[in-house]
């Protein structure tokens, strides 16, 4: 009986053996492959919490320099995020804030400068929708016409962000006296926005001035 059971675990020994020969270097080869993938997986998570958690702590800088009006901390702490934390939500955060400081202080070429950078980094749809939407709005005080409609026309906007894009073409288009343009794209934007929007109302002023009702049919 003992001689049954010893040649049997030897034939499934020598079975595995060739088994082993045969595959064992791929096996071996794809459990490599996993575990490095997995710590590579670990490690990519760890580097993003811990570059999030230096961005906000960053940003709590940024934070309190605009409590404070202390526009040199504000400016430093906002550079120090575009240099060293590029892509982190936060950041994109801190510029547009900055835009909107700089532009109550009448500081155009810094408004302009966060607006771009906003843009220029392409990470969230609504950040950079957002940065086109104010950096045309400067260019419209600025009397650069063309340049505020480049920023707006033919660009793809987010969920929402349409029909403020159709109401700020129909504003250039006033300016511009292309008044028939400026009936379609307020149209198109008042039809696009939901029935509760306040701003909605506004829009229906500036087709009134136009001589338009949208709530007629076929407008």
């Amino acid at each position: 009986m003992s001689t049954h059971l010893d040649l049997e675990e030897q034939e499934q020994l020598d079975q595995f053996k060739h088994f082993w020969n045969r595959w064992g270097n791929l096996i071996t080869g794809l459990v490599t492959l996993v575990l490095v993938a997995y710590a590579g997986w670990n490690g990519w998570n760890y580097w993003q919490q811990r570059q999030a958690s230096q961005a906000a702590v960053l940003y709590d800088t940024f934070e309190k320099a605009v409590r404070e009006k202390d526009d040199a901390l504000m400016a430093r702490s906002l550079a120090d995020l575009q240099d060293q934390f590029a892509r982190a939500t936060v950041t994109q955060q801190a510029a547009l804030l900055a835009a909107r400081i700089y532009a109550d202080k009448n500081q155009l070429p810094e408004v302009e400068k966060s607006l771009q950078w906003v843009i220029s980094q392409d990470r969230d749809p609504g950040f950079v929708a957002l940065a086109r939407l104010r950096l045309s709005a400067l260019e419209i005080e600025r009397k650069n016409l063309e340049k505020a409609n480049s920023l707006i026309q033919g660009i793809t906007a987010p969920a929402g962000f349409q029909p403020l894009f159709d109401d700020r073409l129909g504003d250039i288009a006033v300016l511009q006296k292309k008044n028939e343009d400026a009936k379609n794209h307020f149209v198109k934007a008042w039809k696009g926005m939901d029935e509760t929007n306040e701003y909605r109302r506004l829009i229906e002023i500036k087709l009134a001035a136009l001589g338009v009702n949208p709530k007629e049919s076929g407008s």
